[in-house]
């Protein structure tokens, strides 16, 4: 069947099936144009018409959908401007099984249809936003529909029309579930639904004992109970993941069919002198995976490898053991850092542990046979960026560290080999294959990350790259202790940090104080996935609470007792390129003895006399970021702690990611606690194009069972039929899957 044909109905204008008018209200309030778009917008749950929603559950700021039985209503006359307000008090009879009723008041201005409509004893379905006023929820002007006498439902059989679950859509402030529901209803019964193909292949419809696509489509919308609405839920969650994970399939067949240089070890040379001069032993960790990279650069097609590891497992040294491979067999190595100072790091990292292996004058050098190692960024002065790409473009430079300066049009490269691309989080695909057009034939792919990901996130976000994972810690690395300074239970503690940062630095050692903004006047320096304040979190509960700031605070250490004559610097994203880096080589050298920053230092700083990490107002980072921002201390030998200050009161939502970071150091027990509190979204990467999740059904955690399934099952797919040539309605699932509007789970690829 041809794809085009396949998809016909489904890529059909919305207008052509249920007018114009109800057209275009569907595009304006859901940015849906088409047949298969709309079937696609599932409902996220069902509602018994039977039950009440429980009042005590239903979340504040949030637009909601809830069924409620009216208990009372009244109309009055306002004083202060022309109409009426009708108050209605609703109730859930036995609010989340305590037996008391919850109620909750909903407000009507002149609301003429409300107070002939909602009459005492009368069911209804209510939509809007749940907000406090004088300490009371409530529901203003919200939308509503009766549920006893349905008018959609004339003459049906009462006992079928109660035991009809209702679906209820993702909808918006001016499109209600039940409005987007009626549409639907239109839609199911103009569409030619037996003409939309199946992707799934009939041996796996069989075996699972699915319903037929159309038959689904009309049972995930109109179910009769909810053993109809399961069936078709279940199809569609398999079929999502089929789809995905045969896109990650064929993205890795492509990549592995592809022929690059092989990069072989040499028997003698810069890896091997490298080897020679360590001095530490790799950990049994560290020796597998270099294995497992050195073989995979042997080959004449592409490594496509992410290596994951705990914060402080040493990542860096594996993945410059593979560059020196690269380098010795004649090729050059790149690595894509996110940020200036990242990179810097790296350079000046990768410079001092090579030592007299690097060509650049440190330690006299290790002649002709050196590598030479070169930065590359943005902010660099003209005359040097011009040098290190021409040293990039000549083959001169067999090291290449750079930010997404590297990324430009008018950067090349002699021979490019390898790249590796730390903190995968901060890159999308897009970017990656930007620095794969730049080599003469595909080069190899190290993706290095230090958040853990769960296995399930790693089966649905990398799926296109092998997996290799460090999970112990190399010798010398201490512990690293974690507290919560709760102030609002101990306001006394406040002055006590300071004292406590001046007992490390009169002990030799230095502190970093971290800061969720650089001004007053800014919303913070949150990394990206992470979830950002919102405008009442930055001012505080009506204006009370303002968060700490690099500026406000570097003001409030010089005056402040406990640390006279401590050399005290501010470091964030703003700084003049020139100053943050004299700043990071000042604290480097242990001339500054307390930094303080934003999460600019959150990965891949290394200064190995720090000791203790204040992370102020710590409630406003997500918990990768905790982790990360903690891993800064103890790396040099010495014990570290982390303090986690808050003023939130203890109970309160955001103090679980605090106390989930305290409890353990287990990065990869984090990270699955992170996806539990965390939008799937933001994990998956949708927040980077600025929209939703693309995952309808599925779930990563709940569904591992399922992704583990379909990933077995498009591997077999794939493996035989690598084009899909044989499969052309599951190929045409994948690219309307993978279209560039919706592409942002790969993004975090």
């Amino acid at each position: 069947m041809n794809a085009d044909l396949a998809y016909a109905e489904l890529g059909l204008d919305l207008e052509r099936r249920i007018g114009k008018r109800s057209a275009a209200v569907i595009e304006k309030h859901l940015g849906i144009t088409t047949v298969g778009g709309l079937l696609n917008h599932f409902p996220r749950r069902y509602m018994d018409r039977g039950e009440l929603t429980p009042i005590s559950e239903v979340p504040l700021d949030e637009d909601v959908t809830l069924i409620a039985r009216v208990v009372s209503s009244s109309t009055r006359f306002m004083k202060t401007r022309r109409g009426s307000l009708t108050d209605v008090v609703i109730t859930d009879d036995a609010g989340a099984g305590t037996g008391r009723p919850g109620t909750l008041t909903v407000s009507f201005f002149n609301g003429h249809r409300a107070k002939a409509e909602l009459q005492p004893g009368r069911r209804a379905l209510f939509s809007g936003k749940i907000t406090r006023y004088g300490g009371a929820l409530g529901l203003t002007n919200p939308d509503f529909k009766l549920l006893d006498g349905d008018p959609d439902t004339p003459g049906m059989d009462p006992e079928k029309l109660a035991a009809m679950p209702i679906p209820v859509y993702p909808a918006t402030a001016k499109l209600t579930s039940w409005s987007i529901q009626k549409v639907v209803e239109t839609l199911l019964d103009t569409a030619d639904l037996d003409a939309v193909p199946d992707p799934l292949p009939a041996a796996i419809t069989a075996r699972e004992k699915f319903v037929p696509v159309a038959d689904a489509y009309r049972l995930i919308h109109a179910p009769h109970g909810p053993e109809d609405w399961q069936r078709a839920r279940d199809r569609f969650r398999y079929q999502e993941a089929l789809v995905l994970q045969s896109a990650l399939a064929r993205r890795r067949a492509q990549l592995a069919a592809e022929e690059a240089t092989a990069r072989r070890p040499a028997a003698e040379g810069l890896l091997a002198a490298f080897d020679r001069q360590l001095p530490f032993t790799l950990t049994a960790g560290q020796a597998a995976v270099g294995r497992t990279l050195a073989a995979e650069l042997a080959q004449d097609s592409p490594m496509n490898r992410l290596l994951q590891g705990e914060v402080g497992s040493g990542k860096t040294i594996v993945a410059l053991r593979a560059m020196l491979q690269v380098v010795d067999a004649g090729g050059q190595a790149a690595l894509l850092a996110p940020t200036e100072v990242l990179a810097a790091q790296h350079f000046e990292s990768i410079r001092r542990t090579l030592g007299p292996l690097s060509r650049d004058g440190m330690l006299g050098g290790f002649g002709p046979d050196a590598v030479q190692v070169t930065l590359l960024t943005g902010s660099m002065p003209t005359a040097a960026r011009k040098q290190a790409m021409l040293d990039a473009a000549s083959g001169t430079a067999g090291i290449v560290i750079g930010t997404h300066a590297l990324l430009s049009d008018n950067v090349s490269f002699y021979d490019l080999g390898l790249i590796v691309v730390d903190e995968q989080h901060r890159f999308g695909v897009e970017q990656r294959d930007v620095l794969r057009s730049k080599a003469s034939k595909p080069p190899h792919l190290l993706v290095m990350t230090a958040t853990p990901i769960p296995r399930t996130v790693a089966m649905t976000v990398f799926g296109d790259l092998e997996t290799s994972v460090l999970d112990e810690l190399p010798a010398g690395r201490a512990p690293i202790t974690t507290h919560i300074v709760g102030l609002a239970e101990h306001p006394a503690w406040a002055t006590r940090i300071w004292s406590r940062a001046r007992e490390e630095i009169d002990a030799g050692h230095q502190v970093y104080i971290v800061c969720p903004k650089i001004g007053s006047d800014d919303d913070g320096d949150f990394s990206p996935g992470e979830p950002e304040p919102s405008a009442a979190d930055l001012n505080g509960e009506k204006g009370a609470r303002e968060l700490a700031s690099v500026a406000g605070v570097v003001e409030l250490l010089r005056d402040e007792p406990a640390l006279a004559g401590v050399p005290v610097a501010p470091l964030h994203g703003r700084l003049d390129p020139v100053l943050k880096s004299e700043t990071m080589a000042s604290f480097t050298a242990n001339q500054t003895k307390l930094l303080v920053s934003t999460t600019v230092i959150e990965v891949g700083v290394d200064v190995h006399n720090a000791t203790l990490m204040v992370i102020l107002d710590a409630d406003r980072f997500g918990i990768s970021q905790l982790h990360q921002l903690r891993g800064r201390v103890g790396r040099g030998g010495l014990p570290g702690t982390c303090l986690l200050v808050t003023s939130l009161e203890p109970g309160h939502p955001s103090r679980r990611r605090l106390d989930a970071v305290a409890a353990t150091t287990d990065g990869f027990a984090l990270s699955q606690e992170d996806l539990l509190l965390r939008r799937e979204g933001d994990i998956l990467g949708a927040s980077q194009s600025g929209g939703r999740s693309t995952l309808k059904l599925l779930r990563v955690l709940d569904h591992e069972h399922v992704i583990a399934r379909a990933r077995q099952d498009a591997q077999a797919i794939v493996g035989g039929d690598p084009s899909l040539g044989a499969h052309p309605v599951l190929a045409a699932a994948i690219d309307e899957y993978l279209n560039p509007e919706k592409e942002a789970f790969l993004e975090r690829g």
